[in-house]
Order: C-alpha cells, then structure tokens, then sequence
C-alpha cells in the first residue's frame, strides 16, 4: 500500500485550472499534453491499492488498480485525448474545462476503492457533463440541462441514501461486490443509483434529449464516459444480479424501437447508445467470466465506434446548421472524408466482421446462449439487426446519399470540417478497424482469461445473414421509413405530467393555505390589533381634547387672578401659584 501516489484525475482537474493562463502559441499544445499524460499514468499504474487518505474515521481509497479497472482507465484517457483533439478548435476554456473535470469524475470513479471517493467523483461528472450541455447555448439547452440534472441528482441521492444504510447496518465502507443473491434494500438503492446513469429504462430518457442538445464537442465526450463508468460500477458490485438481464434486454431493444422513428441524427445514435449500452447490462448480468469480458470489450468498443459517430454527425452539424435527416441529403459530395469516418463507425456499431462490433458484442450473446438465457440472446440478436438498420443503413442512407433536401445556404456551407475534427475521426476509425482485425489487441486487456474466437465460421455466417436480412428490410420498406418531423412521445412523457401535476396540486395548496392563513390572520390577529389601534386613537384624541380644555379653563382663570392680584389681594396670589403648577402638570402627563 502506497500512500503517495498520482491520481490520473488529478492531472486533468490540475490541467483545467492551469488552462485559462495559457495563451498564444502554447494554448493548443497544453490541450494536447494534459490528457496525453493522464493517458501516460494510467500506462504506468501497479496493481494494488495507493492513495490512501485517513479522514475522520474513515479510510479514503483514491487508486484501487486492478485488471477491471485498468481496462476502463485505458479507453478513458484514451478517449480524453480523442475528444481533445476533436474540440482542440473550441476556443472557450471553460468548455475544456468541463470535458475535462467530467473525464476526471469518471476517472476518479474507475480507480475508487470506497464508496465516499465514489460520491465525491459521481457527483462531479454530473455537475461538470451539465455544462457541454449549457454551452451548446440553444433554445432548449436551459431546460435540457436542467433535466439532466434534476435526474443525475436524483440518482445520487438514491446512491447516497444507499451507502448510507449500508455503513449503518455493516459498518463497511468498501466498494466492491455486493450482496447480488439475497439483496437488501440498501443494495436496491445502490442499484437505483447506478443504473440512472446507465440510462436503463424508465430512467433513460434524460440521455436522447440531452446527447442531442450538448454541443459538437461536448457530445462526443457525454456519449463516452457517463453510460459506461456506470457499466463499471454495475460490474464491480452487481456482477450476476439476475434482474439486470431482462432490463439490459428490453433496453437493447427499446433504443433500436426508438431510433427507427427519430429524425434527429445525434438524437438517432443517442437511442443506439441506449440500445448498446443494453448489451453491458444483460453480460453484467450474466455475471460469468465470458459474460463479464464482453461487458468489459464491448464498452471499450463502444466509446470508440460511438464517438466516431457522434464525431461525423457533430462534424454535419458544425459545417450545415442541422443534423436532422429531413434537412440533408447527398453530402457524399461535399463531405466525402467525414461520409468515410461516419460509414466505418456504423459497421461497427453494427458488428460487421473486420470492426470492432463484431469482436465484442458477440461475446455477450454467446454467453447468454452458453448460459441458457435464450430469450435474452435471441433478444441481442434482434437487435443487432436493428442496430444495423439504423446506423449502417439509415443514417448514411439520408444524410450522404438520398435526397437533396439542403437549401442553398446549408448545401454551399457544407465541407469536411477542420483538419482536427478529420484527425480524431481518423484516428477513431483506425482504432475501430484494428480492434476488429487484431483481436488480441483488447482481449488481452480484458479481466480473465479469454478462450473466445468471433471469427467462427458460424458466426459469420450468422452475423452475415443478420445483416443481410436488414438490407432487405430497409430497401424494400424504405418508402414507409422516410424520416419525418415528428415528436415522440417516451415514458419521461408519465413523469413529465406527474411534475406539472405536483406543481398544480402544490400551487392550488399553495392558495388554500394562503387564503386560510390569510382569513385567519384576519380574525385572529388582525382584528384585535384594529380595535386596539382604533382605541387608543379613540383615547388619544379625546384625551388632548381634555388638556386643550382644561387648559383653556386655567387660562381663563388665570387671567381672573391676575386682575386680582393687581388689586392687592393675597389670597388669589397663592391661587395663582397652584393654578400655574396644576396646569403645568396637566400638559407634561397628557401631552
């Protein structure tokens, strides 16, 4: 046990407050070096514990390094150094920044060894990711990312609230395995907590509407780290949970249901996200060690091929204005280099043999198969199907080839964007090829043993036969799957009435109780205080009116004794001399 240890995360959050004084020339290096080192460390990290901080009478783990976490560490400083470049064009810092503390949230939560340093870094990449939402500085990016953070917060406090009763009735702190086999309800909120951030149904929706609303380049960072720290955590402490096959199941299925209908190209692949992110659930379910290993590849597969995506179709937006498949069309022409990254990053999210899909995916379906969920397999291979309809077939169909739809304006604008956002496409699309051809490349990174080879004669004939069968599909229904305006509807639609109708409810309370404290008020206290006001204006007055009387009458009398005393007479004098005093007294108690 190591006490003195460099935290990756700490090179980034360091990184983010050094940013601001650099300027010039040395601006777009230092973007550049910060995450190249963090990716540098995390090469150079031994297995075991380090960091380790007495606080109170708890003992803080910071870097818990083994075969499970290095792998998440790996594709994370990789991807921060992808989606770096790709936003090396952004010229606000605080945008750096933000995708910068948000890698370090995840980071931080990959190598924690407690369920404190766990919070602290979960919380920090929600409130960081907020603002690559913020920054997009659109109509709806306000409400979107406040919706994202109203859910994120919630899930917190489910995360909270569970670790909480589990040091009150354990007396433990770790992160590590739980109790999946006989769960308690502190388990159950832990999961909650977790499984927010996985995106899984019915808590998903905040992840569609806020993928498409975040900036160009903030979400190729959103749609990497969020969804697949989450896989980490499902698969350090829920690995075998039963419950979570039939939820990554109908996940898988539900975001290929949803992309069919979208129109929105980012909004398209955040639904693929959701189905993908599925796969990861039903193998952490699974729990074996073949089921665990195509978790682990497939989420490292993933933030490739996905941000690939987000990569091209950010990459549309940036140079046209728009990313909805009704508004495009043809832009092969234009944007031919991008049309190439974007194809690459669709057969792999397809899992066409030779990409990275293909070595990844499957070993989550095997599993599942080898472990008699069929369901759940047959499940993941109708989702394939549909994963290639939507991103090897739907969205290169409308937005490079298909109809011009693009006005004059958009179709002069659009070209291949900057050199920058070409080379972390490049490089993306490299990784994902490699990856599919050299298998050994990821597999020797994965948590156990791997005895899986992909490319069997079964299942290529199988995976071919998939995508066969959805070509067909596409080409012969493609008139009644022409992108179109729509909004729809999803189950954030229940929740959505449940709070206006909290608000109603709270604002026709909000009235009763103001009207009732108010009548109240009225007789109880108003009242009393009125008729006390209204007497002692009563007396006031009445009061004066008796001085300025008697006043007078003393005046008067006054001048009788002064006539007489004129006269010589000594006994009015004496009167004199008590009527002055009296008056004086009279005036000095009621005035």
């Amino acid at each position: 046990m190591n006490n003195f240890w460099l935290h990756p995360a700490l090179i980034l959050i360091v990184g983010g407050l050094i940013l601001p004084l650099m300027k010039g020339a040395l601006r777009k290096p230092f973007l550049l070096i910060v995450p190249t080192l963090t990716f540098i460390t995390v090469l150079s990290l031994d297995n075991g514990v380090h960091g380790v901080v007495q606080f109170l009478d708890w003992q803080l783990i910071f870097g818990r390094v083994d075969s499970l976490s290095r792998i998440f560490g790996y594709i994370m400083s990789l991807m921060c150094i992808i989606g770096t470049l790709f936003a090396l064009n952004v010229d606000e810092d605080a945008h750096h920044i933000a995708a910068w503390y948000y890698v370090a949230g995840s980071i931080g939560t990959i190598f924690c060894g407690d369920f404190i340093v766990l919070f602290l870094f979960w919380e920090l990449m929600a409130f960081a990711s907020v603002f690559l939402v913020w920054f997009r500085r659109g109509p709806q990016s306000l409400a979107t990312g406040y919706r994202y953070l109203l859910i994120h917060t919630l899930g917190g406090l489910f995360l909270l609230a569970g670790f909480v009763l589990r040091f009150h009735n354990t007396g433990d702190l770790t992160f590590g395995p739980l109790n999946v086999h006989n769960p308690d309800i502190a388990t159950y909120l832990i999961l909650i907590g977790f499984i927010v951030n996985a995106a899984v149904p019915p808590f998903h929706s905040w992840l569609p509407d806020a993928y498409a609303e975040a900036s160009v380049a903030g979400a190729v960072f959103m749609c990497a780290f969020t969804t697949k720290t989450a896989i980490y955590v499902l698969a350090r402490g829920f690995a075998g949970m039963e419950i979570l096959i039939p939820l990554g199941a109908v996940m898988a299925l539900y975001g290929v249901i949803y992309g069919v209908i979208e129109n929105d190209g980012r909004r398209i692949f955040a639904w693929d996200t959701v189905s993908q992110v599925g796969y990861m659930v039903v193998g952490v379910g699974i729990g074996s060690e073949l089921a665990i290993n195509g978790s682990c590849a497939h989420a490292f597969a993933h933030i490739l091929y996905n941000g690939l995506l987000f990569m091209g179709t950010g990459s549309v937006l940036y140079m046209t204005g728009t990313c909805k498949l009704t508004e495009l069309g043809g832009l092969y022409k234009k944007m031919p280099r991008t049309f190439l990254f974007t194809l690459i990053g669709g057969l792999s999210i397809a899992g066409f043999p030779l990409f990275s899909g293909f070595v990844s995916k499957s070993m989550i379906i095997a599993a599942g198969f080898e472990h008699h969920h069929l369901w759940a397999g047959f499940a993941l291979l109708l989702a394939s199907g549909g994963t290639f309809l939507l991103a090897g077939l739907k969205v290169p169909y409308y937005i490079w080839f298909g109809n011009n739809n693009c006005t004059t304006e958009r179709w002069e604008k659009a070209a291949d964007p900057p050199w920058n956002m070409q080379a972390a496409m490049a490089i993306a699309s490299v990784l994902c090829a490699f990856i599919g051809c050299y298998t050994a490349y990821l597999y020797k990174m994965l948590p156990f043993p791997v005895d899986y080879h992909p490319y069997t004669a079964y299942h290529l004939s199988e995976t071919l036969q998939i995508i066969g069968t959805s070509g067909l599909i596409f080409f012969l229904l493609r008139r009644y799957m022409e992108p179109t305006a729509t909004i729809s509807l999803d189950l954030d639609w229940f929740y959505r009435m449940a709070g206006r109708g909290f608000l109603w409810v709270d604002s026709k309370v909000f009235q009763f109780i103001d009207s009732a404290v108010g009548e109240i008020y009225r007789y109880v206290g108003l009242f009393p205080l009125m008729t006390i006001s209204r007497f002692w204006s009563w007396f006031d007055w009445n009061a004066i009116d008796g001085v300025v009387d008697g006043t007078a009458r003393s005046v008067r009398s006054l001048g009788g004794a002064v006539r007489k005393v004129q006269a010589g007479n000594m006994q009015y004098n004496i009167f004199f001399a008590a009527t002055v005093a009296a008056a004086a007294v009279l005036v000095f108690v009621f005035v």
